[in-house]
């Protein structure tokens, strides 16, 4: 917490992952831990509760103990004031199925039950919590065939239908939450997606007029509903000096530490603009130290500064 606060950070996502059988209390020393040095650094602590496909909570039963699971962790950590329910749901890694037997979407009903239901056990904890949907991954392909997975496009367009075919008279999120990583991490955050369904910084306009298709005319708020880009990043290229810290080999293509400064200090700037985005997450602070996981910190596996820190830490702090 530390590390992100002297980064210039002002908030931090904590994961409850959870699991048939989970019990909030068991979860809570960690949390608390993590959430009181958050306090204590001044970085808010904001709570993402998901699960795995494994464990995917699609009956009735499911869906109301990942929804107390969740409200107990609120009741217990008071200094948590958002809480985003979901990790890319439109993925099959955390979400199954995607699709039906006739091709149809399953994973953006299914999920709009559960966000539902743990929305209003989150109220019932406090009114005045910040429940922020979704965690929507950036891509996903539509297609039942291959890898089974949804576009952000089409899961939020299908999580409207849904919405409105419940009958459902209160909203079912405060604020919407997606990953907005590029295709690469060579690909910069100033690349629009005009004519394809992948939804990334500079997709903002179209980000809003899909909320604004999905959910306009409802109680659940659309073109004005806040936004929160909760991942973002792009993995550096690890100098000799630093390879001792790491382990693995790299699978995907790395930029210099410059080009990842000029990246995020463009990411901060462009959602400063974008009228309704609260929130911009980088994940990470620190890299993983498996050069299989991702090497997007602003600081090495150890916790030194990358070069990059000093100019996205500027940015950062101007934009709190």
């Amino acid at each position: 917490m530390s590390l992100a606060a002297d980064s210039g950070f002002g908030a931090v996502v904590l994961s409850a992952v959870w699991q048939r059988g989970a019990a909030a209390a068991h979860d809570l020393p960690p949390l608390r831990r993590a959430v009181d040095a958050a306090t204590r650094a001044h970085v808010r602590p904001v709570l993402a509760v998901y699960q795995f496909s494994a464990a995917t909570p699609l009956d009735a039963a499911d869906r109301a103990a990942f929804a107390a699971y969740a409200a107990s962790l609120a009741r217990a950590l008071p200094d948590v004031r958002d809480v985003i329910v979901g990790n890319e749901p439109n993925l099959n890694l955390f979400w199954q199925p995607q699709f039906g037997g006739d091709g149809a979407d399953a994973a953006a009903p299914a999920f709009e039950q559960l966000l539902a239901e743990t929305y209003d056990a989150l109220k019932a904890v406090d009114s005045g919590l910040n429940v922020i949907g979704a965690g929507l991954a950036p891509h996903g392909g539509d297609e039942p065939s291959g890898r089974p997975t949804h576009s952000p496009t089409r899961f939020i367009l299908d999580l409207g239908r849904a919405y409105r075919a419940s009958g459902r008279t209160r909203p079912i999120m405060d604020a919407l939450s997606i990953h907005v990583y590029g295709e690469t991490s060579r690909i910069p955050p100033s690349l629009a997606h005009p004519q394809t369904t992948t939804i990334g910084i500079a997709d903002y306009a179209k980000l809003v007029a899909l909320l604004q298709t999905a959910f306009g005319g409802t109680a659940q708020p659309g073109a004005k509903l806040p936004i929160v880009y909760g991942e973002y990043g792009a993995e550096t290229t690890i100098p000799p000096a630093k390879r001792p810290l790491y382990t693995g080999r790299e699978l995907v293509p790395t930029i210099p530490e410059s080009q990842q400064a000029a990246y995020y200090v463009d990411a901060i700037a462009r959602a400063r603009r974008q009228a309704t985005v609260r929130m911009l997450f980088f994940f990470h602070v620190v890299d993983e130290s498996r050069l299989e996981g991702l090497q997007t910190g602003l600081r090495y596996a150890d916790g030194s500064p990358k070069s990059s820190l000093a100019a996205v830490s500027q940015a950062a702090g101007s934009a709190k």
